[in-house]
């Protein structure tokens, strides 16, 4: 397993990291007290760029790259509140590719187009041969159209669409080759007192709001695959057809449709007269083959207004929410007063549920939220440098 920070899970031998005095998994040296909280004026960009890469003894003597739990603020003035956040990201652990490129990407950008009560948070998902280029393409490009876009302060839902839209042929038109690869992408945009949330693909938000002395999950986001009924009829409509593999395969009758949720073989879509491109959701940026039978780029957006009861909202990947349900993940980081120890238990909890399950995990992205009143705080915000 790899360096995760926090509370610790797994079958693996622990070591102390004296320099932050956090029990980490199999670390030979610590990444969590890399991370920075320095000053930095002017710099309201945040990325998924590798802190100075661990070695991390794993299985098999794996060497892993963790990118340290990061934390920061910003505040949203004409709401009195203030945003703290942590992000986290941790490469998958493959037995066949121990050198497997991590291919989630994230981006936090604060204050787009100048505007102290706009804040976007994104998490991007990878697929396919060059999915890292795709996520990392998207993760640059989807806030740049965003910025650039004038009805964005005004109408979000339009704005969205048309970045969306822009992405996805700024890709096609790229070097990359996007005919089998791609990435999910779930971005929430803080604007004032209102979240936007816009969805392609199976990455999730979920928000924490207090409700009878504890904490609700509120999913902010929902899963595009074809389990969906109404996503799945419309991928059929398009021309897909939409069986599991061992439907496709002849293994079980292709005329049925009473797919498990918790069966390891997922419906997937696929070509008429072919066995590609067999994606397990029914959105994405990129992914042109896919796209022929219904794989579009057309976000879902949903507003959803800040109250007082509405504690944090978390961003992550399907690498968490695989395994895990949304409440609880939010239990989880409403056990943690520091951010960056529920980040990294989260991601911690995931990484241990997928080795229980599979032979592998898959990359894990988390973005961690918090909402507090401002005037209830009596210290400045002082942003942090790049960090992820």
């Amino acid at each position: 397993m790899g360096c995760v920070h926090g509370k610790c899970f797994g079958r693996f031998k622990k070591f102390f990291c004296f320099s932050c005095s956090f029990d980490c998994l199999c670390c030979v040296s610590c990444s969590h007290c890399q991370a920075s909280c320095t000053a930095a004026a002017g710099d309201d960009s945040f990325g998924d760029n590798e802190i100075v890469p661990s070695q991390l003894r794993g299985r098999c003597g794996l060497s892993h790259v963790l990118t340290g739990a990061s934390l920061s603020a910003a505040d949203v003035p004409s709401a009195g509140l203030r945003l703290h956040f942590s992000t986290l990201t941790q490469r998958g652990y493959y037995p066949d590719e121990p050198d497997r490129t991590n291919e989630d990407s994230f981006c936090v950008k604060l204050r787009l187009q100048g505007d102290p009560d706009l804040h976007l948070f994104g998490v991007f998902d990878g697929h396919g041969k060059f999915g890292a280029q795709c996520s990392e393409f998207v993760r640059d490009k989807l806030p740049d159209f965003l910025a650039a876009d004038a009805r964005l302060p005004e109408n979000p839902v339009e704005a969205f669409n048309s970045a969306f839209a822009a992405t996805n042929r700024a890709l096609r038109e790229s070097a990359i080759d996007d005919r089998n690869s791609g990435t999910t992408a779930i971005a929430v945009l803080v604007r004032g007192d209102t979240l936007f949330v816009a969805n392609v693909g199976d990455s999730r938000a979920v928000s924490g709001v207090r409700k009878d002395e504890r904490v609700v999950a509120e999913d902010l986001s929902s899963d595009q695959t074809p389990f969906r009924r109404d996503e799945c009829e419309r991928v059929k409509r398009c021309g897909a057809r939409v069986l599991t593999i061992d439907q496709i395969d002849g293994v079980k009758d292709p005329n049925v449709e009473c797919w498990d949720e918790k069966d390891p073989d997922p419906p997937r879509v696929w070509v008429q007269d072919g066995k590609y491109p067999g994606t397990a959701f029914t959105r994405s940026v990129g992914d042109a083959t896919a796209e022929s039978v219904g794989v579009v780029a057309v976000p879902e957006v949903k507003e959803v207004n800040i109250t007082d009861d509405h504690a944090f909202f978390v961003i992550a990947s399907d690498g968490v929410f695989e395994f895990l349900s949304s409440q609880a993940v939010v239990d989880m980081v409403s056990s943690f007063v520091d951010l960056r120890n529920a980040c990294s238990a989260v991601a911690a909890e995931s990484y241990k549920l997928w080795l229980k399950k599979d032979y592998r995990t898959d990359d894990i992205t988390i973005i961690v939220v918090q909402i507090e009143d401002l005037s209830e705080i009596s210290f400045p915000c002082i942003p942090s440098e790049s960090v992820a």
